[in-house]
């Protein structure tokens, strides 16, 4: 459902117990980044109208995720702050071509893979952390990020055929795997 070649270390879940404010922390600059990913297809395709509206939508389930992380940070005492970003988002960007259709494509399936790690890593704390509220918090996002990389799925596969796509989404997804391997020092969403 996901089209993740790999599943998340337990180097990441001793990253989430030793750094879980600063986790919090990232996980709403990536509730922010999702809606600004969201609404940059909005303008760079603005011409498919289904598109667009989908994309509306996403971008403000996106702000409403990041206002719920701000709720969730401010009973928690935990102030927001600006943070490096991981090179997660960055190394997968640079993957994708750079010439329109495949670069449509590419930023489709690029946007539906963090959405599937995010939906994975989601379930993850779900499962993880003996917090019930963060518990039943992230349990609550799971539903959302699954459907969002299925949108994203479905609207590169209106650019291409579908054989077309669904390569490239396992390269793009081995790729992605590589660099969850490899993963980063940073406690972050998706490090």
């Amino acid at each position: 459902m996901l089209h993740l070649q790999s599943a998340s270390s337990a180097r990441w879940l001793a990253q989430v117990d030793r750094h879980l404010d600063t986790i919090l922390i990232d996980h709403a600059h990536c509730e922010k980044k999702a809606a600004g990913t969201a609404m940059n297809l909005m303008f760079a395709y603005p011409g498919n109208e289904p598109l667009c509206r989908e994309l509306a939508e996403i971008v403000v389930e996106e702000l409403d995720h990041f206002r719920q992380v701000l709720d969730l940070l401010a009973r928690r005492s935990i102030r927001f702050r600006a943070l490096r970003a991981s090179n997660y988002g960055r190394q997968l960007n640079e993957l994708a071509h750079k010439q329109d259709p495949g670069r449509a494509i590419d930023r489709m399936l690029i946007a539906s893979l963090i959405e599937a790690r995010s939906c994975e890593r989601f379930a993850l704390l779900r499962d993880h952390v003996a917090d019930r509220e963060l518990a039943e918090f992230y349990g609550s996002l799971f539903e959302s990020e699954a459907r969002h990389h299925s949108t994203y799925v479905q609207f590169a596969r209106e650019l291409a055929d579908g054989a077309t796509v669904d390569a490239r989404l396992s390269e793009l997804a081995a790729s992605e795997a590589e660099i969850i391997e490899r993963g980063d020092s940073l406690p972050r969403m998706h490090s």
